[in-house]
């Protein structure tokens, strides 16, 4: 089975990072691809100078890529912490100071998918007062996605990597979602479907796939072990993609695994050129 009916980013904060982040862009099209994805790429900025965005919109432009995912602010990524919205103090303020900044980056390249990282739980914080915390911020982010015709993305991390984030399941991110949902109305929480996080967790993709595609508003992959490029490990994603297609599934499926000891342009070679641009 090929992947032709598959629309593929690539996450340019993963791959191509050995390049600087204003020229991954024209990297990843010269690799053949024409949409990408990004993590919030200040991670000590969550309201950077207009240069410095417009610099990225720029280079996006450029390249004719066109970003069609972006995290808000989420700390130092990847790394333990891996979220900021359901940390008191701080890392919370810094994420509400991202919001609209987020938002509105989106907005002006057409992006329509925006992903809260959920974070990790705090030693001396009673767990609900957090979750209390995570659900005021979800909403903020969740009208705001909203404000500029994007959907907020709730995503299961896995335990092993991740120990102390309290959403390391499926039916954990899409009880997030439904919570999100309700207290806004506005029904734009989706789940964000990371197989190899899913996979990681020991969850069986078939029935995450067949129950909960539905809800989804995006997926990432990643091979495993090891988080590389399929191919690298035991996952079969032509039957994983194949399953997501035959159950409606039919948006944006995000690159983001490691691309190995070599440069992050040979990380492609498991994909057709014919089948890296997007075709609609």
């Amino acid at each position: 089975m090929g992947f032709s009916d598959t629309r593929f980013d690539v996450n340019l904060s993963i791959l191509f990072t050995e390049l600087p982040l204003l020229e991954r862009p024209a990297a990843a099209a010269a690799a053949g691809f024409t949409a990408v994805e990004l993590w919030w790429p200040w991670v000590d900025a969550p309201a950077p100078g207009q240069a410095e965005l417009d610099a990225l919109r720029d280079a996006l432009h450029s390249a004719g890529t066109r970003l069609v995912g972006l995290n808000f602010y989420a700390g130092q990524l990847p790394g333990p912490d891996r979220g900021a919205l359901s940390i008191p103090g701080a890392e919370s303020d810094r994420f509400r100071a991202n919001i609209d900044v987020a938002a509105d980056f989106a907005q002006s390249l057409g992006c329509t998918a925006l992903n809260a990282l959920y974070g990790n739980r705090v030693d001396g914080v009673d767990p609900a007062e957090q979750d209390e915390l995570a659900l005021e911020n979800l909403v903020l982010a969740a009208r705001a996605a909203h404000r500029v015709g994007a959907v907020l993305l709730i995503e299961a991390l896995n335990a092993p990597e991740s120990p102390r984030c309290p959403i390391v399941s499926a039916p954990k991110a899409i009880e997030v979602v439904d919570k999100v949902n309700d207290a806004t109305g506005l029904g734009n929480a989706k789940f964000l479907m990371d197989l190899y996080h899913l996979s990681m967790n020991g969850e069986d993709l078939h029935e995450v796939i067949d129950r909960h595609t539905g809800r989804t508003g995006h997926v990432q992959i990643a091979d495993n072990p090891g988080r590389g490029f399929p191919g690298s490990g035991e996952l079969d994603f032509a039957d994983l993609l194949g399953r997501l297609r035959k159950a409606g599934y039919d948006g944006w499926v995000g690159l983001e695994y490691k691309p190995g000891d070599g440069p992050s342009s040979a990380a492609f070679e498991w994909l057709p050129v014919a089948d890296r641009a997007a075709k609609h």
